[in-house]
């Protein structure tokens, strides 16, 4: 057991894997949960998915050694703000959110003092949100970053300890940088998939329904992407628009010359260009974060 009570803000698909894992695993003796809404709250309850939901954080936070926020960026300081006063010293609060840098702006200054900030990302997930969607072995062999805000590094070790304990690998980074290496690995190409689907939709309107009749393998998995919780997505671009905007300046630059490419019949420019971005989905293969097989390395719930 690594801590006695654990505190989830938020009951969705992170904090859900993270009650599950747990307490598989014997991380926390208890977990408690709360959420915003009612409904979510009785169907958390009525899956057993924490030993006890409560119907406020502030009730939620009462005797935990660790708060983690579970909930869309854009809400994170609003809790906090809820939460702090109630927060004993020596509580380590982190959260889940794939932004870094605006969650430290957002909520460490609403903690107070003896409070341990240690933000956390992991970088798993599926296109299904909700109470019901969370299942224990989300984190094995995935990432959590983590982007520690002058945090003892006896609590960024625990802290990490939790995080292996549930199968993750565990990192840390400056959260400035963070920001602009997810840009490029996750929040562009989340919004590129939301446009190619939306131009799909557009096109689907003239064709009768064969854009999704006859959806090939790449187009099935900008859906899945594009399926994604869209108030989670909206809040992640609010809160990480300049690298947002750097990384698609230099997608949008890659695009224009392979439209010269194709419009100049320059058959070796566009082989060469799609050796080069071959071998990174080799890298991520050999890195163990995805596998070849024909389901696309997708899981099944246990």
């Amino acid at each position: 057991m690594i801590y006695r009570r654990v505190a989830l803000i938020g009951l969705g698909l992170i904090a859900g894997s993270i009650a599950l894992a747990a307490k598989r695993r014997g991380l926390a003796r208890e977990v408690v949960g709360t959420a915003r809404t009612a409904e979510t709250r009785a169907t958390a309850a009525r899956i057993g998915l924490v030993d006890r939901v409560t119907e406020t954080a502030v009730e939620a936070v009462e005797g935990a050694e660790l708060v983690i926020l579970c909930v869309p960026v854009g809400a994170m300081e609003a809790v906090a703000r809820e939460i702090g006063p109630k927060l004993a010293p020596g509580t380590v609060v982190s959260d889940v959110g794939s932004v870094k840098q605006a969650v430290t702006d957002a909520v460490a200054p609403h903690l107070p003092e003896g409070a341990v900030f240690i933000p956390a990302h992991p970088l798993a997930g599926t296109e299904h949100s909700g109470p019901e969607s969370g299942f224990a072995t989300l984190f094995e062999n995935r990432f959590c970053v983590l982007t520690p805000h002058d945090a003892p590094r006896d609590e960024v070790a625990r802290y990490r300890q939790f995080w292996e304990g549930m199968g993750a690998n565990v990192d840390e980074m400056d959260p400035a940088h963070h920001d602009r290496v997810l840009a490029v690995t996750s929040h562009v190409p989340h919004l590129i998939a939301y446009t190619m689907v939306g131009v799909a939709d557009d096109l689907r309107r003239v064709t009768n329904s064969e854009v999704i009749k006859y959806s090939a393998a790449g187009f099935r998995d900008f859906t899945r992407i594009a399926a994604s919780d869209p108030t989670m997505w909206r809040d992640v671009f609010l809160n990480n628009t300049g690298a947002t905007l750097e990384i698609l300046g230099r997608f949008t630059e890659e695009l224009f010359a392979l439209q010269r490419a194709v419009r100049k019949g320059d058959g070796e420019h566009l082989h060469d260009y799609f050796t080069r971005t071959r071998a990174i989905r080799r890298g991520i293969l050999e890195a163990g974060q995805d596998t070849d097989a024909p389901d696309f390395g997708r899981v099944k719930k246990d």
